[in-house]
């Protein structure tokens, strides 16, 4: 299979991550993770081992066994030998042949024999939840099959931390557990889907042919589509509360959050007083910044960004600096929403400007009433 086409296998795959946040039956979205793993790599076998407690294999989800052969072999695998290994280790592993790792203990009767092979630990938040499986590749793996599979299977750890948190919100009772929920969904699952969109930018770098990477870089585009989609969700969870808390303190969460998925320096300065900024300016900055930062972190290529909130008079004054490539504005990218910040900041009574040289980093810089 070319790459291109199995760059466009990947690009559906987060198609199909977007509308995680929106699937009830995750047994059906961890099924296709399985076959979307396996078919990208063009592996014979694949498979999710999800774990229970003591970290045992509590449930197995394979392809590439027939019916016949998974009743020869009986019981689920205990998750030992190098299956456990994974477990353990809690990091991706390669081999051109596992009969050679010093941790293989021997394959069941009735298991069909197996060479290359690939386990990447599939994360729900800081708890591995299982493992993705690969095995007999032809020619074996390769980095750029590994970095698939971690993409995928960072997926398949967000739709788990959905939809554990979509069954807490099914049974909640009080405001409080609305507030714990939607901290959680930001805290775990939007960093998933962040970081998803980090590895592809990462893969995407490393194609060998615009085409291929504009595919990617198309993914990424409709992946943040999907976060903003869930950040409105979990606006609404918390609203009431979420209105009146400043916009400083905001900003540190965004910045926190933001800067952690991405290894660029991320920080803020503030001045001024925040307590009566109007709380629709509050939500609209939030949302400016975001975009603003989430540009410096996916584009620029960036050691650092700074970002800046002070109030002065009636203004409310934002800036987002990097010390990054640069570019030219009058050739930016669709994915970057220059144009939509612009006349989100117009709209609301306020001002938008954008300076940036090629080779000399970019600066955001918004004005809008205080209220």
């Amino acid at each position: 299979m070319n790459d291109n086409r199995l760059v466009s296998k990947l690009s559906g795959l987060i198609s199909a991550a977007a509308a995680v946040v929106g699937e009830l039956d995750l047994d059906r979205v961890l099924r296709r993770l399985v076959s979307e793993a396996r078919s990208t790599t063009g592996a014979r076998y694949a498979a999710l081992g999800v774990l229970g407690p003591h970290n045992v294999l509590s449930d197995f989800i394979y392809e590439g066994v027939d019916g016949k052969t998974a009743e020869e072999i009986g019981s689920l695998p205990l998750g030992r030998g190098v299956l456990g290994t994974v477990v353990r280790e809690r990091t991706t592993i390669i081999l051109d042949d596992i009969t050679a790792h010093p941790d293989f203990s021997g394959f069941p009767p009735g298991h069909p024999e197996m060479t290359s092979f690939l386990g990447v630990p599939v994360r729900a938040g800081e708890t591995v939840f299982g493992n993705l499986y690969l095995a007999d590749k032809p020619d074996g793996f390769d980095e750029e099959d590994a970095a698939r599979v971690e993409a995928l299977a960072v997926i398949a750890g967000a739709a788990v931390n959905t939809a554990r948190l979509r069954e807490r919100l099914k049974s909640m009772a009080v405001v409080e557990d609305r507030h714990r929920i939607a901290r959680d969904l930001h805290d775990t699952v939007i960093q998933d889907l962040f970081a998803v969109g980090l590895i592809l930018q990462g893969l995407s770098d490393r194609m060998p042919d615009d085409a291929t990477s504009a595919i990617l870089n198309d993914a990424v585009d409709r992946l943040d589509a999907a976060v903003e989609g869930l950040r409105s969700y979990i606006y609404e969870l918390r609203a009431s509360d979420e209105l009146r808390r400043l916009l400083d303190q905001q900003l540190q969460e965004l910045v926190e959050r933001m800067g952690g998925a991405y290894p660029v320096g991320v920080t803020l300065e503030t001045s001024g007083e925040f307590d009566d900024v109007d709380p629709l300016f509050t939500e609209e900055a939030v949302k400016l910044v975001t975009e603003a930062l989430s540009n410096a972190l996916r584009h620029a290529q960036a050691q650092k960004v700074e970002v800046s909130a002070r109030t002065e008079g009636d203004w409310l004054h934002l800036e987002i600096r990097d010390d990054g490539i640069g570019f030219d504005p009058e050739r930016a990218g669709r994915g970057m929403g220059l144009l939509n910040m612009a006349e989100r900041a117009r709209r609301l009574g306020g001002e938008f400007e954008l300076e940036s040289t090629e080779g000399s980093g970019t600066s955001v810089t918004i004005r809008l009433p205080r209220s």
